[in-house]
């Protein structure tokens, strides 16, 4: 996927992922390649920023925990997260009717 067709969308993904249960950045990362089948390979430089600035942003909350001996964090979305993601899919998906209306496409 090309990286500036990404942008603009990486918090609807990021808060996407997270809606169902909490993730490590790792996590975070895996699932975001699973449900695009690949599409969304993202390197650790562009998710763990993202997810720092969602925090600060107060749409996610974290917390440190132990797995296997390492120190982890994981993310998952507060109620502000939850309002956000429902607002971006509707403004995404506004915007997906459009481009396909004009475009003539099919999704």
């Amino acid at each position: 996927m090309d990286r500036e067709r990404l942008k603009g969308h990486l918090d609807l993904l990021l808060l996407a992922v997270l809606e169902d249960e909490p993730g490590h950045g790792y996590a975070v990362i895996s699932r975001l390649r699973e449900r695009s089948d690949g599409g969304f390979d993202l390197p650790e430089g562009t998710i763990y920023p993202a997810l720092h600035r969602l925090e600060e942003a107060g749409l996610l909350a974290s917390a440190w925990s132990q797995h296997a001996g390492r120190r982890r964090r994981a993310y998952t979305l507060t109620p502000a997260g939850h309002r956000a993601l429902a607002a971006e899919r509707a403004s995404w998906t506004r915007f997906a009717r459009g481009v396909l209306a004009v475009t003539g496409a099919t999704a």
